[in-house]
């Protein structure tokens, strides 16, 4: 999701993409981004012309922007907008020289070769010297692909364009749309506290291995760790040599059954494991692989054999349908720095939140603050999005705005995986059975 700079972002990223094609193809020629009317004067006398003239709401994500609502009216999420933009491309040059007509054939083979706009590319665009004011994009970060499409229109919506658009002569053009951008809206959703219960099934070929659950081994409904014990459940999951694989990782279960295998991801480092959705496969494999060098665990997909001392070859192998889990974060502290307000005013400031697990680039984090207040009857709460990282941390920072004072439990959604709130389990205590921790205070 984007912010306020989406548009502007995708528009230079544009310009920028052409302006190293037409350059290259036509001497002297350079894009422009002003209307086509001539008024303020910068239209190339050798060039291309890129203009935003008209913008439509994205039809199959229109439904997105709907927002979900708790049972008192408060927003769970931002609000989105999707949107497609429109360009009017034109064209000019000498015309003995057929100038437009070859700079029109110029951008038609960029933009066709270049159909999607990558993240790399937004974000050399973001970096540009000549962008400053993009600074603060975060088009780059945007899940859905940005696509470029050529639009045939006719002579008689063309002529429309540049004599009620612009109302000025007729160049060579083209129409391109842009699709999609996503705006999120900057006015932060709440979030209520968790249920405090939950339930899932599946499955696929007979002598295949077949997973039909992956849960804690405490039950179905339990949460899982870093430290937890998977109990992989199914069919067939016995193996030769049974691995289970996570994301990148091979791992030789702790005990192996044809309906079951266990595994405790203590086995596993915590700064190879990533807080969210995790993918799981069962693997049998027909031969054993070459032992890894730091003890049951291999650190790369697929497994190989050498024969004579020769080059290794893949060990054959047979895989299971992929099962997901939610692997989820433990916050091990929360702090608050350049905390801004007084009084009674609202605070704006900053969240340290140090984690169990790393959160990897490309990862959304969410934080979620409830007003621990057993006065109150409407207690308030608050969500917040973490700004991209670039590099894979255990402790992220997150800007708060608006909070009232006051003390809050505080959650941290990565990917959707959310943290757990401590439970008083003390009978004589004030809070027994309520929420307790991981709790900061906004002074």
């Amino acid at each position: 999701m984007s912010n306020h700079l989406a548009v502007a972002t995708a528009t230079a990223t544009l310009q920028r993409i052409l302006q190293r094609a037409v350059q290259r193809d036509v001497d002297g020629a350079r894009v422009t981004t002003v209307r086509p009317d001539g008024s303020s004067g910068s239209i190339p006398e050798t060039g291309v012309n890129l203009y935003l003239y008209h913008i439509k709401r994205n039809p199959a994500l229109t439904n997105q922007d709907t927002p979900n609502f708790q049972r008192r009216g408060d927003m769970t999420r931002r609000r989105q907008a999707a949107i497609d933009l429109f360009y009017v491309v034109s064209f000019y040059g000498n015309d003995g020289d057929l100038e437009p007509q070859r700079l029109l054939g110029s951008v038609v083979q960029t933009l066709e070769d270049q159909l999607v706009l990558s993240a790399d590319t937004i974000r050399a665009t973001i970096a540009d010297p000549t962008f400053t004011y993009l600074a603060d994009s975060d088009l780059a970060e945007q899940v859905e692909q940005i696509r470029s499409e050529f639009i045939s229109v006719s002579t008689d919506e063309l002529s429309k364009i540049w004599s009620v658009f612009f109302q000025t002569p007729y160049a060579l053009s083209l129409v391109y749309k842009v699709t999609v951008i996503i705006i999120e809206s900057d006015i932060a959703g709440r979030s209520a506290l968790p249920v405090r219960d939950r339930i899932l099934g599946s499955t696929v070929f007979p002598k295949q291995p077949i997973i039909t659950q992956v849960v804690a081994v405490g039950g179905k409904n339990q949460p899982i760790f870093s430290n937890s014990i998977l109990s992989i459940r199914g069919q067939h999951l016995s193996g030769v040599l049974t691995q289970i694989r996570i994301g990148e990782l091979e791992i030789t279960p702790q005990v192996i059954n044809n309906g079951e295998l266990r595994l405790p991801l203590s086995l596993i480092e915590t700064d190879q494991l990533r807080a969210g959705v995790q993918s799981l496969q069962v693997i049998h494999l027909q031969a054993p692989p070459v032992p890894p060098r730091n003890g049951s665990r291999s650190s790369r997909r697929g497994s190989t054999a050498t024969t004579n001392g020769s080059t290794p070859a893949r060990v054959p192998q047979v895989e299971s349908n992929v099962a997901p889990f939610v692997l989820r974060p433990t916050i091990d502290a929360v702090t608050v720095l350049d905390l801004d307000g007084f009084d009674e005013e609202p605070r704006s400031g900053t969240l340290s939140i140090s984690l169990n697990l790393a959160i990897a680039p490309g990862q959304r984090i969410v934080v979620m603050m409830n007003e621990c207040n057993p006065n109150s009857n409407n207690p308030i709460g608050y969500l917040f999005t973490a700004p991209p990282i670039t590099r894979a941390t255990a402790t992220v920072s997150i800007p708060i705005r608006e909070v009232k004072p006051g003390e809050y439990l505080v959650r941290v959604q990565i990917d959707g995986a959310e943290s757990i709130l401590s439970v008083d389990d003390n009978p004589d205590s004030p809070t027994f059975e309520q929420y307790i921790q991981p709790k900061v205070a906004i002074n």
